[in-house]
């Protein structure tokens, strides 16, 4: 495994700077790594982690983990917390960490040539005990691993807006099949069609691709 300083060295190559979150990120998948007794970073998909906000903290988790969004390894899922669930997608055992309410305090104790609080997190963070920093729970995930991680490979086409679905995402509602939009769970209003003309999008395309392994 490697060592912390590595993993936020990374991180920090990867957010432009080093945050605060992204050292909870990387020591929050360090720990979830040794109880779940798997090795990181994973150049598999045994690990899954949902992590429940975006920004910093996930940039500490991809570097720790090696999970990512488009190797479908990371999802998520926006509570507005700075918090992951870790599964093993062998055992299915599934572990939830968030960092303890005390811990932005506890952080100056840990860093006491700190300039400002912001300096006592960063710095504070990367040496506090774990038991201090993090709570951690069990869980039990509330629906089949199998339909989180999604049917790889599968296709097919929504009986309403004719636009192809991956994954096995559809919803089958007395028969017919829907995309999650068309069923009601949307985020957009798509009421005006765009028409792209050729001459202001030749940027978007390339006159020969790149080879195999770019």
């Amino acid at each position: 495994m490697r060592s912390l300083e590595l993993i936020l060295r990374q991180s920090a190559e990867r957010h432009k700077h080093l945050c605060p979150r992204q050292v909870l990120g990387a020591r929050m998948s360090l720990l979830a790594g040794e109880m779940l007794e798997l090795e990181l970073p994973r150049l598999d998909k045994r690990l899954l982690v949902i992590a429940e906000t975006d920004g910093c903290t996930v940039d500490g988790i991809i570097a720790a983990t090696g999970c990512h969004v488009g190797g479908r390894t990371l999802r998520i899922l926006d509570f507005g917390k700075v918090a992951a669930t870790f599964i093993d997608t062998h055992t299915e055992e599934s572990i939830r960490i968030i960092p303890r309410r005390e811990a932005r305090a506890l952080a100056a104790d840990y860093a006491p040539d700190a300039r400002n609080e912001w300096e006592a997190m960063l710095f504070g963070y990367q040496v506090m005990p774990v038991s201090e920093l993090f709570s951690i729970q069990r869980v039990n995930l509330n629906m089949p691993l199998s339909k989180i991680l999604g049917r790889a490979g599968m296709k097919t086409v929504c009986e309403i807006c004719k636009e192809e679905i991956i994954n096995g995402r559809e919803i089958v509602n007395r028969g017919r099949i829907f995309c999650r939009a068309c069923a009601g769970d949307n985020y957009f209003d798509a009421s005006v069609a765009l028409h792209v003309c050729e001459d202001d999008a030749s940027y978007t395309s390339m006159d020969t691709p790149l080879p195999l392994g770019c």
